[in-house]
């Protein structure tokens, strides 16, 4: 408005008709015009007096060597301040402190961060029974919805034999240790013992009697399911099974329902991850003369049925391997298959 009024004056309208135009009061269109008019005072800026309060050359080096030495280099400002006090020393204040580690760009996070490395990949090999036990935790739905029982399973990698199933009303490591104890007794101590990171795998009570009994603790990496694959893929048969109950009726029932599945799969269960033999027979070193006798019978066949036999030796899928592998090495994975 007040760019309008002075135009309208410049073109010869009177003041109190460029004050209506533009709506602005007369006196403060005059007065703005003088202010426009008016030569802006030129400022010198002269040296700045230093503050009377600035520490020395010296006592600033005597700071900077306090925050960066090793007794306060982890700690905030206001921590090194209360400390001196207490020591009975003063350097500075603590805004000096914050603006002295400004300048030295070190106003974020003081303190040492913790370097934690990447978790491992598990890789671990049985080539035995008793050498490599995994185990695991998987819910059972209980009678009414948001009930559920824990089944704890652990067993052995090599032979696929369940070597003990616990089912309680809640999850702890105290009700682990119990079922780990009770396992050793009956089939003995492995060298490995391997499980994801659930609370229960990671307790403190678990923890300190597998490194009485000198065993190796082995855990999955967070959120990686491939590397606990026995027992998942036990609990896959378990649950994909044609009998497993939407819903278990009571802890007992629960209980009953997991000692029979255990039963069959170690006892009746033909896995074809161990040449379509039981868990029993491999666990307990059946297998060899099961395989022979295998053998024979396929031999039988052979001999008098040679047409309806492309080889002459049995299928892959009848092998026992050699080794059972967590994450198993690229390396010796070429090295196991059969050059060309």
């Amino acid at each position: 408005m007040t760019n309008t009024h002075a135009a309208l004056r410049a073109c010869g309208v009177s003041k109190r008709a460029s004050a209506a135009l533009t709506g602005l009061a007369r006196a403060t269109a005059t007065r703005r015009a003088k202010a426009a008019a008016a030569p802006t005072p030129a400022v010198v800026a002269g040296p700045r007096a230093e503050p009377a309060n600035k520490l020395t050359d010296t006592e600033r080096r005597t700071v900077e060597e306090l925050l960066t030495g090793d007794q306060f280099v982890d700690l905030a400002p206001l921590q090194v301040y209360a400390q001196l006090l207490d020591e009975g020393r003063y350097v500075c204040s603590v805004s000096t402190m914050y603006r002295i580690l400004a300048e030295n760009k070190q106003v974020k996070e003081r303190r040492r961060l913790a370097r934690h490395p990447a978790k491992a990949c598990p890789e671990l090999v049985a080539t035995a029974p008793r050498q490599v036990y995994s185990w695991d935790i998987t819910k059972l739905a209980g009678p009414v919805k948001g009930t559920y029982y824990d089944a704890y399973v652990m067993m052995d990698i090599y032979s696929r034999y369940i070597v003990g199933v616990h089912v309680h009303a809640h999850e702890s490591g105290v009700l682990a240790r119990e079922m780990m104890e009770q396992i050793f007794a009956v089939h003995g101590v492995p060298h490995v013992v391997h499980a994801d990171r659930g609370t229960s795998m990671t307790s403190k009570t678990v923890a300190a009697l597998l490194a009485d009994l000198e065993v190796t603790r082995s855990h999955s990496r967070p959120r990686v399911s491939n590397d606990n694959p026995y027992s998942e893929s036990l609990f896959k048969t378990l649950k994909y099974g044609p009998e497993f109950p939407e819903r278990f009726g009571s802890l007992s029932e629960a209980r009953q329902f997991m000692d029979a599945f255990a039963q069959w799969y170690n006892h009746e269960h033909r896995h074809t991850g161990i040449g379509l033999h039981t868990p029993a027979d491999v666990h307990y070193g059946l297998a060899s003369s099961k395989a022979d006798q295998r053998a024979a019978v396929l031999a039988a066949a052979r001999n008098r049925h040679p047409h309806r036999f492309a080889t002459n030796h049995a299928p892959k899928i009848l092998d026992l391997p050699e080794a059972a592998w967590i994450n198993q090495p690229a390396h010796t994975r070429e090295a196991d298959t059969p050059a060309a």
